[in-house]
């Protein structure tokens, strides 16, 4: 099997197994069984799990912050922009397997323990947070606007993920409107 096609394949299925039933719950023959790869091309391409997680947690990033950017660019008002950050996550949250955020999971099983997936978990909030501070920028809003933007976004992930409701998405852009309101005033 061609390389970059077994580490798709390898990647597709441990971000799928991982991200439903938890990184400790899943086993590495179950990976490999499910990408459809012997054990010892898996550990050629992944030669540990904790990197084959850090690999998904990459690519899942990428991917998770193209799709946020490509739902906040059809919006032109910078203030609005801002608002359409909860939109896209009411609609993340409304996708079928939605289990909350993969960092704040990865981060809450292995991140005591594993420097890696801390790292990864780091470094996907500070982009996101970055995200926000250049929405914020835009928007002419004081920066420290986008810490308490930032605070309201993670803790509807956290809610959204145990209540598997899009509810926390809908109350944190309600909040932020009022914050977008009050900073625009300062």
């Amino acid at each position: 099997m061609d390389q970059p096609i077994a580490g798709t394949q390898l990647l597709d299925a441990a971000e799928e197994l991982f991200y439903a039933r938890g990184i400790q719950a899943v086993g590495m023959d179950e990976v490999r069984a499910a990408a459809g790869i012997s054990l010892k091309r898996l550990y050629q391409l992944h030669p540990s799990k904790e990197q084959l997680v850090e690999a998904f947690l990459e690519r899942r990033d990428l991917r998770w912050r193209g799709s946020l950017a490509a739902h906040v660019d059809t919006v032109t008002d910078p203030a609005g922009r801002i608002l359409a950050v909860f939109d896209w996550m009411r609609a993340w949250f409304e996708e079928p397997g939605f289990r909350g955020c993969a960092w704040i999971n990865a981060h809450g099983e292995l991140g005591a323990t594993s420097p890696g997936v801390a790292r990864q978990a780091r470094r996907h909030k500070q982009a996101f947070r970055d995200y926000l501070g250049g929405l914020v920028a835009d928007a002419g809003l004081p920066p420290s606007t986008a810490d308490h933007l930032v605070l309201l976004a993670e803790g509807a992930m956290a809610v959204g993920g145990i209540s598997h409701t899009s509810t926390p998405a809908v109350q944190a852009k309600d909040a932020a409107r009022v914050l977008i309101a009050a900073a625009s005033t300062t």
